[in-house]
């Protein structure tokens, strides 16, 4: 069964062009060209996957991406000819996982969706003495991705879940923000370091006295006692 995509762009050019890179790619793909139609879908069904133009007509695409996140974590990318790093921010605030500018090449947002699929869905080949990792009262089972808060499982976003996995994994290690947003985000994004900020409150925000510390002036780690 093919991964589906769905594209909510006004623009019928750019939706014809995206659409059949993507289909060449072995994707399923639909359309619409704006938020009310896609919302309608989301409230029935989820793609594996959004992309949202930001300047529709109507409902704009910050709020059909809030509306998106509030009921589902599959992988959202946005794009918008806006290219003011608030823009980008409050992208990423709202839940979305990656952001273009227009204009750009159908090639670059191709392999961005490539790139967020792998990241979401890790190969089956990866060591079972992987698959689980513990620190305290939080377990992340890195086969299924799921995240685990004193027993009760935390929904989380693609971005939410790489930012934690790497901090898990290095318990006690301090990492910089500039080192983090390259794990999570690649070594090609230019954005603010904000955007790890906003997915550490995140964090914090679900998980209530998670052991996520800042280390002022540099960044962040998960904090382990040697006690426990």
């Amino acid at each position: 069964m093919h991964q589906h995509v769905f594209i909510v762009e006004d623009d019928p050019n750019i939706r014809d062009i995206v659409k059949a890179y993507l289909i060449k790619e072995g994707y399923d793909v639909s359309v619409v060209g704006d938020a009310e139609s896609a919302w309608a879908y989301a409230e029935k069904k989820q793609p594996d996957m959004w992309i949202l133009d930001i300047m529709l007509p109507g409902m704009d695409g910050y709020e059909l991406c809030k509306r998106i996140r509030q009921i589902s974590e599959v992988p959202i990318i946005i794009i918008s000819a806006k290219d003011e790093e608030v823009d980008k921010i409050l992208g990423l605030e709202l839940g979305s996982d990656d952001y273009l500018t227009k204009p750009f090449s159908p090639r670059e947002l191709v392999a961005r969706v490539k790139r967020l699929f792998k990241r979401t869905q890790p190969k089956e080949t990866e060591s079972v003495q992987t698959d689980a990792v513990t620190v305290g009262d939080l377990s992340i089972n890195h086969k299924e991705r799921r995240v685990f808060w004193q027993d009760e499982e935390i929904d989380v976003t693609s971005k939410e879940y790489d930012l934690l996995y790497h901090l898990v994994k290095n318990e006690n290690r301090a990492f910089s923000r500039e080192e983090l947003l390259t794990l999570v985000w690649g070594d090609d994004y230019f954005g603010s370091d904000r955007a790890v900020d906003d997915l550490i409150k995140r964090l914090r925000k679900k998980m209530d006295g998670v052991p996520l510390e800042t280390v002022w002036g540099y960044g962040y780690r998960l904090r382990q006692d040697e006690a426990e």
